[in-house]
């Protein structure tokens, strides 16, 4: 469960304000707004890579406002994905387990399930420049789920996809929400992407954040690409049986933020309360 209280999120001389929502526990949410009106700071607020200078953020009923971003259990995926440029896509998804000490047996395991499980077995040892873009994409959702997250916060994922793999990637999202039952909530600037992956969206209008509707001609083109492309098998990888696991963050900035966010988790010191913000 996501819930936000009378948020203020700044960025700069930016800040979006007095923000209410509240997404349930399993739910898949979409944030949609104009360009600039703040979606990626709402969503960075929650990450904790934002500060939220008033109000709180609630997170599986625990107040996580003044928790670092490795404490609050959410899976990050960047726009563009942001992958580490100089890791191999093993090293990518190893990173967040090797952090917060798995043991190499469990971190291989999980890296062999997740490669399996996504389809990207045979990138293991390519680096970053050597991935397509949905492959590229492929990888940061795994490095998100890498330590089964209980919350999942997705930066406009499908936005740079032609339009094939954009419905691919959709497919591979709708699975991981029935797989995992993670929560999530996704940046879209798409109506028909909002009504084929979401229970709940919302709105950044005049800089208030509203429950919307989405129209019946968006609703029914998301209902036609989905009869179009029509359901589709995944494998799944060795590991454990459940695959992903049910254990219960604008354009052009998230490079930064990403790098912050590697910092921070470096740096981090002391007990986790619930799991790392897996990047």
């Amino acid at each position: 469960m996501i819930e936000l209280r009378n948020v203020t999120v700044r960025s700069g001389a930016f800040a979006i304000g007095d923000v209410s929502l509240r997404i349930e526990r399993g739910s898949y949410a979409a944030l949609m707004g104009k360009t600039g009106s703040g979606k990626t700071t709402l969503l960075e607020g929650i990450c904790g890579l934002k500060p939220v200078v008033s109000g709180s953020v609630h997170l599986h009923g625990s107040d996580v406002t003044r928790w670092k971003p490795g404490e609050r259990s959410i899976g990050f995926v960047p726009q563009e994905g942001a992958l580490f440029a100089t890791m191999t896509v093993r090293e990518q998804l190893a990173f967040a387990p090797k952090l917060h000490g798995w043991t190499r047996p469990e971190i291989d395991a999980r890296v062999s399930e997740l490669a399996g499980w996504l389809r990207i077995g045979h990138l293991l040892e390519r680096h970053p420049p050597g991935l397509s873009g949905g492959e590229a994409q492929r990888v940061a959702l795994g490095r998100a789920l890498a330590i089964r997250p209980a919350i999942l916060c997705l930066d406009e994922p499908l936005s740079a996809l032609d339009e094939e793999t954009r419905e691919e990637m959709c497919e591979l999202l709708r699975s991981v929400r029935a797989l995992t039952g993670v929560t999530a909530l996704h940046v879209t600037h798409s109506s028909a992407e909002a009504a084929r992956m979401a229970d709940v969206v919302f709105r950044i209008e005049g800089g208030k954040v509203l429950e919307g509707k989405l129209s019946l001609h968006a609703r029914g083109r998301g209902r036609h690409r989905a009869r179009e492309i029509g359901p589709r098998r995944l494998r799944h990888g060795g590991g454990k049986p459940n695959g992903l696991g049910r254990d219960p963050a604008e354009p052009g900035r998230h490079g930064a933020a990403h790098t912050k966010l590697h910092r921070r988790e470096t740096r981090s010191a002391g007990p986790i309360r619930h799991g790392p913000l897996a990047v």
